[in-house]
């Protein structure tokens, strides 16, 4: 499960009010509408199938803004997109607290990100776990304050499935760089699971620090979205990661 050999570029896509907005900071009610060279922020499958293209992904993740916030959800929205990239595995973060959650989005077929700061206790992912297993993907949060989330699943890896998301949520959208030192931290608890950086990342320079720092992959928007990070820049790369 991750290393170097098997590095992975995931493109992010962030939904807000049925429209694709810009991730930035953490602060998730004022997200504004995408401005993207891949097409209108009303229009999330022309951005989706531009991100793919660009990062040669066959995995899309996607935050349900609205959610997360607890203020609806993109349910069909993400169904579409799923009829419309069969061949693409959708990820899905939609503040998931409980199995009950989790149940109402299983007919998508989707890979589930559980993030950890919509976790009120250990006990409840590991209900999750029980019921779903190695299917779900575990997302631990970060902050400007730090850990947000149950302190259990940040110290303890045993409770980790084989991927985990290292997100910082302060550093997102941002131009701010990588933490590549708590990424080294979370590698070496790791033992063997592909560890996802996302957060901070500007450029093709970031993405290599993160990769040599033995991340699994890495989570991707707004570079993309600016062009500051470009399509040959991922594929070269990816080829330089390749056993």
């Amino acid at each position: 499960m991750g290393g170097t050999n098997d590095f992975t570029v995931i493109p992010a896509l962030d939904l807000k009010d049925g429209v694709v907005v810009h991730a930035k900071g953490g602060s998730r009610a004022g997200y504004p509408p995408i401005a993207s060279p891949f097409g209108a922020a009303d229009d999330p499958l022309a951005i989706a199938r531009g991100l793919l293209a660009a990062t040669g992904s066959s995995d899309l993740y996607i935050a349900d803004l609205d959610a997360i916030l607890g203020s609806g959800n993109h349910f069909e929205l993400v169904r579409g997109l799923g009829y419309a990239l069969p061949e693409i595995a959708v990820w899905i973060d939609a503040g998931f607290s409980r199995v009950a959650d989790c149940a109402f989005w299983l007919p998508l077929g989707a890979t589930l990100v559980i993030g950890s700061e919509s976790l009120a206790a250990v006990e409840d992912w590991r209900e999750i776990q029980e019921a779903f297993g190695e299917t779900v993907v575990l997302s631990l949060d970060f902050d400007s304050t730090g850990k947000k989330g149950p302190d259990s699943l940040f110290d303890n890896s045993a409770l980790w499935p084989g991927r985990v998301i290292a997100m910082d949520l302060s550093r997102v959208g941002t131009d701010r760089g990588p933490d590549i030192d708590g990424l080294k931290s979370l590698v070496t608890m790791a033992d063997g699971r592909s560890i996802i950086a996302a957060g901070g990342i500007k450029n093709a320079t970031d993405l290599a620090a993160i990769a040599s720092a033995g991340a699994g992959g890495a989570l991707l928007a707004t570079a993309l979205h600016t062009q500051a990070l470009t399509q040959n820049e991922i594929a070269a790369l990816l080829r330089e990661r390749r056993p």
